[in-house]
């Protein structure tokens, strides 16, 4: 009798606990999942563009790479920007040809997709591409080379849509030293201060990811307008010049500015970090052979193949470098700018598809919802408002000053 009692009430035990148990991981998973598709998501640096040239389709959902449609609406990823790359060591006509068939490419994608994504130039655009159930789709330029010295060059980029300039790449420009290269100028050079004044002018963002130290503390002394790192991490965590210091972060955000994570893993982690330092003259080889399509996947394979696998890397190390930004720039000056389909992602975050878990794991910290919508892309916006903003201001005192 007694035995029958205790077996009652051990199964008793057994039904009852499980779900007593796992409802809290239930109803945090769903809790995240509703906010994270319910929230602005802006991914500042996507390396997708290139694929574009070719026969590769965007629509559909592929086995490799980052980012396609598909993707894009299982990770709840509805604004990006399309980065135009064209490699440092092409400049002149050629450079700003490239680009322009780059910029070209994108604008057709979205035209082709009217229903699926809208190009937007401007904050309020975004804000109606959301309400419309529409992916916002905005360009950045990552490389001052491509305006080929011209200001009214710069000045057509815009028009066209680009939203923001990465002053310099992985090698110096004619007037801006850049992190992966020797200093040539000290810095900015007067045209490449023009350069910032004109950006301002305009309302596109200066992008300060990529630039050497002493460029970044020149442009902070130049622009009358906050801001970007489009898609940099913490130097404190991994010992990368690509990285943003504490220091450098903290200016950022005395600026008004927002530094937007980068989820390569070789600005996550240092070893990590040392593997790269040793595969990069390989990296630059490899691509110079085919520079058009600028296949990171393919180079890294036979990385792989001549000097071994890369450290493992968490995805967990991305919310390591948004909370230490948080911490050391402040809740409003942090975002995300992954370098998808142009890195080596860390494990766990093997795709565009993976996104909500970065908001699962800020809620699992503490973050509360309006933190963590800020974080994916609400900060973004209020920086690109201000960069609006003040290009307006700039054109008022023009107008005053000129009577015209």
């Amino acid at each position: 009798m007694m035995h029958r009692i205790l077996s009652g009430f051990v199964w008793l035990i057994i039904l009852r606990c499980p779900p007593g148990e796992a409802q809290p991981a239930t109803d945090a998973a769903a809790r995240a999942r509703e906010l994270h598709f319910s929230s602005l998501v802006l991914d500042t640096h996507v390396d997708t563009t290139s694929k574009l040239l070719s026969t590769w389709s965007f629509v559909e959902e592929h086995a490799s790479g980052h980012v396609d449609l598909p993707r894009l609406k299982k990770g709840g990823l509805n604004a990006l920007f399309f980065s135009i790359y064209v490699p440092g060591t092409v400049t002149g006509p050629e450079a700003v040809t490239k680009a322009l068939e780059r910029i070209a490419a994108v604008h057709k994608l979205i035209e082709d997709l009217p229903g699926e994504m809208a190009l937007c130039m401007r904050t309020s655009e975004v804000r109606a591409a959301r309400r419309q159930g529409k992916i916002a789709a905005l360009i950045g330029m990552e490389g001052g080379h491509m305006i080929s010295n011209s200001l009214p060059i710069l000045r057509d980029y815009a028009l066209l849509g680009v939203r923001y300039l990465t002053l310099t790449h992985s090698v110096n420009t004619d007037w801006a030293d850049s992190s992966g290269d020797r200093p040539r100028h000290n810095g900015l050079t007067d045209f490449g201060r023009d350069v910032v004044r004109e950006l301002n002018r305009l309302g596109v963002m200066v992008d300060v990811s990529h630039v050497s130290d002493k460029t970044f503390w020149d442009v902070l002394e130049v622009s009358r307008a906050p801001v970007i790192a489009s898609h940099s991490s913490c130097r404190a965590l991994a010992d990368n010049p690509r990285n943003m210091t504490d220091a450098m972060m903290r200016a950022v955000a005395e600026k008004g500015g927002v530094v937007q994570i980068n989820f390569h893993r070789g600005f996550l982690d240092n070893a990590a970090s040392e593997y790269e330092r040793r595969a990069g003259p390989m990296l630059r080889e490899l691509l110079s052979r085919e520079p058009e399509t600028r296949d990171y996947q393919a180079a890294f394979q036979e990385i792989r193949r001549r000097i071994g696998s890369p450290p493992a890397v968490s995805w967990e190390r991305i919310i390591d470098h948004i909370d230490h930004a948080v911490k050391v720039a402040g809740i409003d000056h942090v975002g995300l700018g992954s370098d998808f389909d142009g890195a080596q992602m860390p494990e766990g975050m093997g795709d565009c598809a993976q996104l909500p878990r970065i908001t699962e794991a800020l809620l699992g910290k503490g973050y509360s919802d309006s933190d963590v919508r800020r974080i994916l892309g609400e900060n973004t916006l209020r920086l690109m408002t201000e960069v609006e903003q003040t290009a307006m201001r700039l054109r008022d005192q023009k107008s005053a000053a000129t009577g015209k």
